[in-house]
């Protein structure tokens, strides 16, 4: 069997979220179901690769992360076309992200039929069959990656030890995706092969019963991790800040997404400046998703910057519905994300009256 491989992000790049994956080949974020895939059509003797347009495969897999890649309307040559992720899966309804799995193949605009549990097909005239499904097949989602299907990240491992989130935030896609509690997914060995780097995508793992085994398996691996998701800081405790200080962070990441967990939030955070004792990778700081656009005024916004920042922390401003959101909210992002201006012009009032003159 011939079988091609569609990252869509990365295939259909040009998108406002920059492509995903930075702006050169060494920045490239590889799509974890596909490197799963890779490695299970590999073992059965299928002939894999990445997609190549006009080429004719019996089968294509289509993954799409983000919402914002737009899908095109390009013919594919395969007879049949796996797709899912949750890019698929995002719209937006009076203003606001709704995650619902498609009834409409997203490629011919026909209602799909419904078959087993997760599964939707729309077989057309033509002899192609469309299928979409939502999640891997246990023997696929817990096979090591195929990580040589990206060359350029041949020393870093990615993966997750748990899935899902108690919190249930209204802007956050975890709780229909992955269910409203923290649970351990695999052992790091499921996923990692010694590679020097390890990029964790948990999107709580503080939150899991098993948090002490997970991040013990972080440290005892001797890789450089980046936890590259927002981790809860209202769960930091001196004993959890401990366990974080035996792994090797390259880089780490929280959240202050809600202004209204604004003691709590502040209070883990200041445990962790109390108790974290090792260095960051290049002097970085420990980092902080902002959320702006949502349910926060321009003032609350500049307040959780300003405090993040006189904390010792780096602010990162996120913008909900980008697309859409008025220019205070993209000059905000630009400001505290650029660092070299973020850490030389001292108020966003300043820097947006520099831009002004331009």
């Amino acid at each position: 069997m011939r079988v091609g491989l569609l990252d869509a992000d990365l295939f259909w790049g040009n998108h406002a979220n920059g492509r995903r994956y930075g702006k050169t080949k060494a920045d490239i974020f590889p799509n974890l179901v596909l490197m799963k895939l890779s490695a299970y059509h590999k073992q059965r003797g299928d002939d894999v690769s990445l997609y190549m347009s006009f080429e004719q495969y019996d089968r294509v897999y289509i993954s799409k992360v983000f919402s914002t890649t737009p899908i095109d309307q390009q013919v594919i040559f395969a007879n049949e076309i796996y797709f899912g992720g949750s890019g698929f899966c995002i719209e937006l309804v009076d203003g606001k992200e709704v995650y619902r799995h498609p009834e409409y193949n997203p490629f011919t605009g026909h209602l799909m039929y419904h078959t087993e549990a997760g599964i939707r097909t729309d077989p057309t005239r033509s002899g192609q069959k469309y299928i979409y499904t939502e999640n891997l097949p246990y023997e696929i989602e817990h096979i090591m990656p195929d990580y040589s299907l990206y060359p350029t990240i041949k020393y870093t491992a990615y993966g997750f030890l748990s899935r899902g989130c108690p919190r249930g935030c209204h802007f956050c896609h975890v709780e229909a995706k992955e269910g409203r509690s923290s649970y351990k997914v695999a052992n790091l060995s499921e996923w990692f092969g010694g590679q020097k780097n390890i990029v964790l995508c948990d999107p709580n793992i503080l939150a899991c019963r098993e948090w002490k085994d997970l991040l013990q398996q972080l440290a005892d691996s001797k890789a450089k991790v980046d936890i590259n998701q927002g981790m809860d800081a209202r769960l930091l405790t001196p004993e959890k800040v401990e366990y974080l200080n035996k792994i090797r962070l390259s880089t780490i990441h929280f959240a202050w997404d809600d202004y209204k967990q604004k003691d709590a939030v502040l209070k883990g955070l200041k445990c962790f400046a109390e108790h974290f004792h090792r260095k960051l990778d290049k002097g970085h700081l420990a980092q902080v998703f902002v959320l702006t656009n949502y349910d926060t005024t321009h003032a609350q916004d500049l307040e959780r910057i300003y405090t993040l920042r006189d904390m010792g922390f780096e602010p990162y401003v996120m913008v909900y519905d980008k697309a859409h959101a008025d220019r205070f909210y993209k000059s905000l992002q630009r400001w505290v994300n650029m660092r070299a201006i973020f850490h030389k012009i001292a108020t966003f009032e300043e820097y947006d009256r520099c831009k002004a003159k331009e």
